[in-house]
């Protein structure tokens, strides 16, 4: 059975059928001391003119552990405007929320190099704080 490499952490396996399969390795299991360092949970926003959304990544395994957006039809009825700062600010105390029923209570930010601490951002951070969610 020979491994071709295709990318860099997919392989294509060969049996001796001819049929290819391939084989996407599992996440990497970091141990807790290194995990602990690696700041797992990190925010990311996205902010357009029409909408706002927001999410926490779990770096470690590159999975959404939360997410909240003005796009969702629940919120969207229920708020007069979707990209605004009120818009945004809601959208933050509802992911706070959320957040704290999946027992993650810190989350790291790092701001891309367009946004500043001002608006829409700003909103959305104070409002995870507000929650109860610490920002590293």
């Amino acid at each position: 059975m020979a491994a071709r490499h295709l990318f860099d952490d997919m392989f294509i396996r060969e049996s001796t059928t001819r049929q290819i399969e391939m084989v996407i390795p599992p996440p990497v299991k970091w141990p807790p001391r290194v995990t602990k360092f690696l700041k797992p949970y990190i925010l990311k926003m996205h902010l357009t003119n029409k909408y706002v959304s927001a999410q926490v990544i779990h770096s470690p395994t590159a999975t959404i552990a939360c997410s909240a957006s003005s796009q969702e039809k629940a919120l969207r009825s229920s708020m007069e405007n979707t990209r605004d700062v009120a818009a945004a600010a809601k959208i933050g105390k509802i992911l706070g929320e959320r957040l704290l029923l999946k027992n993650i209570p810190a989350v790291s930010v790092f701001l891309k190099r367009e946004q500043k601490y001002h608006g829409k951002v700003k909103a959305v951070m104070d409002s995870v704080k507000g929650a109860g969610v610490k920002l590293l």
